[in-house]
């Protein structure tokens, strides 16, 4: 029996302010626990908390990033809930009248473009953190993290499968990345997902029983724990059992998920208006002006770069992944024409260096305008395509500007065809099998030749140069 899988995801993202939602502390990542809390933060009697403007700007930018309807009128509220790293017992947050509605994003499903509604965007502050490593019998609780300014995106349930769930949060989080208001680091934490999947017989009108998946910190992650899913909920059914609505963790180590609490109710959260705060009521040349100012969106840029610099799809849609990556790609380009090329080496030689090294492209050693400097030097035949890897290696390490690691080292591409003629002389006369193997149409004999060259040339001849003299020598 086929069923039909239905997905919904409820993405967590960090704001990028450098105070927290409704007092002055920092937001600053990985600061002393408890340092960073203040008796807004704690809920202590008589505090009030103030809205942090930048904030609502930063969630109004998403908003009209992904084509929501912003309310003209909406309201926080209190979500009423005990745990031990909500000090106030409460969170605040917003439930009836959210900031935005109705938007969507597209992603390349495998059947083509496909438009995932997005149900609302609100705000919310973060709770705190229970800290479990190097504490026995128990949990120390660190609430630096209460009060940071969240946003919550909720899809509609329109992901049929754990590959488009794996696209929709990555285009998320390329749209968070371009409107620069999260770090989008899973790892910290600042972006995080919680998954709800069920499963139905397609001629059903409802939907099927569904468990929300938690602890997903990477997009692979997210992937496998709903294709784990699918296939518990599908092998349940088919033994006539019944899916159980509840709460699931995603175990990495062991490719499963397991049972956290049931919750065959929803929970009462008891919502009801902060009476401490006022609605949101955004001016419309306010959100005039911030829509204004949007940046240019992953998918318009990669429709650029196919246009602009005539690259493959599979090229723009890489180098627009980021927008740092993105910057980095057009500022090289900028200094140096052959686009090709440019993309090449940026996705090639740089991107591997930097994921060996674990580095962003914002801290790459090599900077666009030396990347360009080099492939220049390459262009004009000042140095060969290998000795090009040598200087890319030199200045990975050190930072240095390539015409400089040319000079210091003598690396210099040998023109001059009486000197490689000498060089190609020297070579055939102690090969003589290889000019006869060439002579019989044995190409491969002629790369041996090549190879022998500019080895003896130390890599220097020009390739051309030492391509043709050969030819020339081997057919006389």
């Amino acid at each position: 029996m086929s069923y039909q899988t239905v997905i919904g995801l409820e993405v967590h993202a960090q704001l990028l302010t450098n105070s927290k939602m409704f007092c002055g502390c920092s937001t600053k990542f990985g600061q002393q626990p408890n340092s960073s809390a203040c008796p807004v933060c704690l809920g202590m009697p008589g505090v009030l908390p103030v809205m942090n403007a930048k904030a609502v700007e930063l969630a109004l930018k998403v908003a009209l990033a992904t084509n929501c309807r912003i309310a003209p009128h909406s309201i926080m509220a209190r979500k009423n809930y005990f745990y031990p790293d909500l000090p106030k017992a409460y969170q605040i947050s917003q439930f009836e009248l959210p900031l935005a509605e109705k938007g969507w994003l597209e992603i390349e499903a495998a059947a083509g473009p496909k438009k995932i509604g997005i149900t609302r965007i609100h705000m919310e502050e973060d709770a705190g953190k229970l800290l479990h490593e190097g504490v026995q019998n128990g949990s120390h609780v660190d609430l630096n993290r209460c009060g940071t300014p969240l946003i919550e995106i909720v899809s509609e349930p329109e992901i049929s499968s754990p590959e488009e769930a794996k696209l929709y949060m990555q285009k998320l989080r390329d749209i968070l990345d371009y409107l620069e208001v999260c770090d989008c680091n899973m790892e910290e934490g600042s972006l995080r997902c919680d998954a709800n999947i069920s499963l139905k017989k397609p001629e059903a009108k409802s939907l099927g029983t569904k468990a929300e998946i938690k602890n997903m910190n990477s997009f692979r992650f997210l992937q496998r724990a709903l294709e784990y899913e699918e296939k518990r909920q599908a092998a349940e059914l088919e033994a006539g059992g019944k899916i159980i609505q509840e709460t699931r963790l995603w175990d990495s180590n062991r490719g499963i998920t397991v049972s956290m609490r049931s919750k065959e109710e929803a929970h009462d959260y008891r919502y009801f208006p902060e009476p401490d705060l006022v609605p949101i009521e955004p001016d419309p040349a306010w959100v005039e002006q911030i829509g204004s100012v949007l940046p240019e969106l992953p998918d318009a840029k990669k429709q650029r770069f196919i246009a602009q610099y005539g690259l493959p799809d599979y090229d723009a849609q890489l180098l627009t992944g980021s927008r740092a990556l993105a910057d980095y790609y057009e500022r090289c380009a900028a200094k140096f024409s052959d686009y090709k090329q440019v993309s090449n080496w940026v996705m090639g030689d740089l991107a591997y260096h930097l994921k060996q090294d674990n580095r962003g492209i914002v801290n790459c050693p090599i900077s666009p305008e030396n990347l360009a400097q080099l492939l220049d030097l390459m262009k004009r035949n000042v140095i060969s395509g290998k000795i090009a890897k040598t200087v890319f290696e030199e200045m990975y390490a050190g930072g240095k500007e390539p015409q400089v690691i040319v000079k210091e080292k003598g690396l210099q591409q040998v023109a001059d065809e009486s000197a490689i003629e000498k060089i190609v002389d020297g070579i055939i006369a102690g090969n003589p099998q290889a000019k006869i193997d060439f002579q019989a149409g044995k190409q491969h004999a002629l790369g041996f030749l090549v190879g022998q060259v500019m080895k003896a040339s130390k890599g220097k001849a020009n390739p051309q140069m030492v391509n043709k003299l050969l030819q020339e020598k081997l057919k006389a």
